[in-house]
């Protein structure tokens, strides 16, 4: 297995939830870490910059005392989100607070920098990049990336239109470390199955979003539990950058989500998601094809328990085998 051991010991399940613009904080980033699967959350959601640091001082200081607290327990690290995009006018002062207070992993989109890297190495954080197909995979390794989050097909938020079965079998064809697979996953057994693909970790962002901890509000949240995957539409209209929104949310934004025009690519802006009329990711709601196995609200610790039982579950079931005449 590529993860690291300091890193596999601390995690109950290999799953890394993914950084949600506006709805990953502290609650619930702390929520998954003491679950034992690593949280996340996007440095831009901290507003002002001040506040960035305040977290991250929470952070450290209430992980710390968990696993003081509790030594036997798994209790993963967390991971920040940096937009390396030069629409992000902020990414240097993010990265100056992740080195000053250590972020155990820092999680790059949009963009490699060798110099953000070398910024995370210099005190042995981990950088693992989101890529959608191999050309990025490549460009990520060359400026130094640890790891690799492969953004397939289904996945929610800017995702890539590759199918997991063909993006991860070529990524390991010239990459042994670790690697995350993101796309539809929702439940247990599509971790144990994102491992059988050659994936170390599965990336889960839109069943947190329903979570008690998430900073959604509620309709977002009812709506993701009501939501399947034919409610999911791929559009570039809202950044610039393609991704998949909800329907419902489009058409209650008053846009007819089935007759949509191309966004320009030249005026996205991450910094403050605006890219339409219509801004995601605050009155246009981002998810993944995955939420129809999302069924209910219920608080991330409990959410990952519900993982594990079904990882747990699905690894009895195919110890059992199979004899196929």
């Amino acid at each position: 297995m590529a993860i690291p051991a300091s890193l596999a010991n601390q995690l109950s399940i290999p799953v890394i939830g993914s950084p949600l613009f506006i709805i990953s904080g502290p609650d619930l980033v702390l929520a998954q870490c003491k679950a034992g699967v690593i949280g996340s959350f996007p440095s831009l959601n901290a507003r002002p910059i001040e506040q960035l640091e305040e977290w991250l001082m929470q952070l450290n200081t209430e992980l710390a005392a968990a696993r003081k607290a509790n030594p036997a327990a798994k209790i993963a690290p967390y991971a920040v989100n940096l937009i390396v995009h030069k629409s992000n006018n902020r990414l240097d002062e993010d990265l100056a607070l992740c080195v000053k207070y250590k972020a155990p992993i820092v999680i790059t989109s949009l963009g490699a920098r060798p110099d953000v890297n070398d910024a995370i190495h210099s005190y042995g954080g981990i950088v693992m990049h989101d890529i959608i197909n191999i050309v990025f995979a490549h460009k990520a390794l060359e400026k130094g990336a640890d790891g690799l989050i492969a953004v397939c097909t289904g996945a929610g938020g800017h995702a890539g239109v590759l199918s997991p079965f063909a993006l991860i079998s070529e990524i390991r064809e010239f990459f042994d470390g670790p690697l995350a697979l993101s796309g539809a996953i929702s439940n247990g057994g599509q971790v144990l199955a994102a491992q059988a693909l050659g994936a170390d970790f599965a990336y889960i962002g839109s069943a947190f979003i329903p979570t008690h901890e998430a900073r959604a509000v509620e309709g977002y949240k009812d709506m993701i539990v009501a939501s399947a995957a034919k409610d999911i539409i791929y559009s570039s209209l809202f950044t610039g950058v393609h991704g998949n929104y909800l329907a419902p949310s489009i058409a209650k934004a008053g846009m007819d989500p089935n007759n949509l025009p191309d966004g320009d690519k030249a005026t996205m802006s991450f910094q403050s998601g605006e890219g339409s009329k219509a801004k995601a990711w605050k009155d246009v709601w981002g998810a993944g094809q995955g939420v129809g196995g999302v069924k209910a609200r219920m608080g991330a610790g409990e959410y990952v328990a519900q993982l594990k039982r079904e990882y747990e579950a699905a690894k009895a079931k195919l110890s059992v085998g199979t004899v196929v005449a």
